[in-house]
C-alpha cells in the first residue's frame, strides 16, 4: 500500500505498555496466578490450566496462536522495519492511523453525502489485555469493536496471526481495521442495536445466522473503503485487492474450524464461510456502493 505520506489520524489511543487491568486476564501477572492457584490445584486439569498461564506470564505469548507476544509484528517483505527490530511496533501503528484516517474521510464524505454526520471512532492500542464498555479482553479474541464505547480495540501482535492464517501483507491487516470501523458504521446506523434485538429473540441457529450476517456487511462496508481509497487517493499497489480477499477468506469460520481440527458446521458459523467473506469483501470493492451491502436482504432466504 502507498500509506507513508497519508494523513494520521488523531482518534488513535494508544495504551500499549500500560498495566494489565485488575480482575484477571492474561497480563495480570504473579499475584494473579497466586491467586486463582487453589482453585485451579483442585484437579488434575486445574494444574494443567497453572502451568499454561505461568509459562503465559513467564515467556509472553498468545494463547490462540502461541506466538512470542514480545516480538513486534512488521507489515511484511515490503516493510522497511524488519520484524522484531527496533521501532517496527512503531511502524505498524503509524500504518494503523494512516488506515484508520482514510476510513475517516471515505465513511466522513458518505454520511455527508447521505445528509448525516460521521462521527469517527476511537482505535484503542494495547498490549495482552484491555478492559472496554465491552468487559475485560485479552489479545486472544483479536482486534474487536465495543458498541458501548464506540471503540476499536486492537492488539499488534494480531499481525502476526494473520500471518500464520496465510494473509500476510499491509493490506490484509487494512482490511482488518476497515472491517472493524464497518461495525461502527452499523452502529451508528441502528443495524448492530436491531441485529442484537433479533438475536436475544431467536434460537441458537437463527442468531449465529444474523450474526453472519452483520460480520459479512462489516466486510462489505471494507470493500466500499477500499474502493475509495484506491480510486480517490490511490493508496492500492498491484496485489492488495488479492491480499484483502485471502484475508477475509483465511478468518472464515469454515477456515478456522479446519485449522482447529474440527468438522465444518455452518449452522455454527457466527462470521460467514471463507467464500462469503470475500464474496461480500470484492462486492463493496467494486461497487464502492453502500446499498449493495445488504447481506441481510441477500442471506434471508438462503
Amino acid at each position: 500500500m502507498r500509506w507513508r505520506q497519508g494523513r494520521r489520524s488523531s482518534n488513535v489511543e494508544d495504551r500499549r505498555g500500560e498495566p494489565a487491568p485488575g480482575g484477571g486476564g492474561l497480563g495480570g501477572g504473579p499475584g494473579n496466578l497466586l491467586a486463582l492457584a487453589p482453585f485451579l490445584l483442585r484437579s488434575k486439569k486445574g494444574w494443567l490450566i497453572l502451568l499454561a498461564l505461568a509459562a503465559l506470564y513467564y515467556f509472553g505469548g498468545n494463547l490462540f496462536t502461541g506466538t512470542p507476544g514480545t516480538e513486534p509484528p512488521g507489515l511484511g517483505p515490503d516493510s522497511q522495519t524488519a520484524p522484531g527490530a527496533a521501532g517496527a511496533d512503531d511502524e505498524v501503528a503509524q500504518f494503523v492511523s494512516v488506515v484508520l484516517a482514510d476510513t475517516e474521510d471515505t465513511w466522513g464524505e458518505l454520511f455527508e453525502q447521505a445528509g448525516s454526520e460521521y462521527t469517527a471512532p476511537k482505535l484503542v492500542l494495547y498490549t495482552d489485555a484491555v478492559r472496554s464498555a465491552c468487559g475485560l479482553s485479552s489479545a486472544a479474541v483479536g482486534p474487536f469493536y465495543c458498541p458501548g464505547d464506540g471503540k476499536v480495540y486492537l492488539d499488534l501482535s494480531f499481525l502476526n496471526e494473520l500471518k500464520q492464517l496465510g494473509a500476510p501483507g499491509d493490506f490484509a491487516f487494512a482490511y482488518v481495521i476497515a472491517h472493524e470501523v464497518g461495525h461502527h458504521v452499523q452502529n451508528l446506523l441502528g443495524t448492530s442495536e436491531k441485529v442484537q434485538q433479533a438475536r436475544m429473540q431467536s434460537d441458537k441457529v437463527t442468531a449465529n445466522r444474523l450474526s453472519v450476517m452483520l460480520e459479512l456487511q462489516a466486510d462489505c462496508f471494507a470493500g466500499v473503503w477500499a474502493f475509495y481509497a484506491h480510486r480517490d487517493r490511490d493508496m492500492l499497489e498491484p496485489g492488495d485487492i488479492e491480499e484483502g480477499l485471502r484475508a477475509a477468506a483465511a478468518v472464515g469460520d469454515d477456515h478456522l474450524q479446519r485449522r482447529a481440527g474440527r468438522a465444518v458446521s455452518p449452522d455454527a458459523f457466527t462470521h460467514g464461510s471463507a467464500e462469503q467473506r470475500a464474496y461480500w469483501f470484492k462486492q463493496g470493492f467494486t461497487s464502492g456502493d453502500v446499498n449493495k451491502c445488504n447481506t441481510f436482504a441477500a442471506l434471508s432466504g438462503q
